[in-house]
């Protein structure tokens, strides 16, 4: 399945994709971050935290690659 591509073109569209990603890595990492927590397993609370952290990661790359596509099209 490809992924779905969105089309930003002013700061209230990043705005809203931003939310809508946080939305969905919190959803997603948050939740094995809070279960391994509650079980107080520390290799499980470092694995979860650390997907977390790459989630971030990869969204932040995400939306950097797409600005510079943008620049390198003008």
């Amino acid at each position: 399945m490809e992924p779905e591509t969105v089309t930003i073109d002013n700061r209230n569209d990043f705005s809203l994709w931003a939310i809508e990603r946080a939305k969905l890595i919190v959803s997603e990492q948050g939740t094995a971050l809070a279960l391994a927590a509650r079980d107080m397993d520390d290799t499980e609370i470092g694995q979860a935290g650390n997907a977390l952290g790459q989630a971030i990661a990869d969204a932040m790359i995400e939306v950097f690659d797409g600005l510079m596509n943008g620049v390198a099209e003008e």
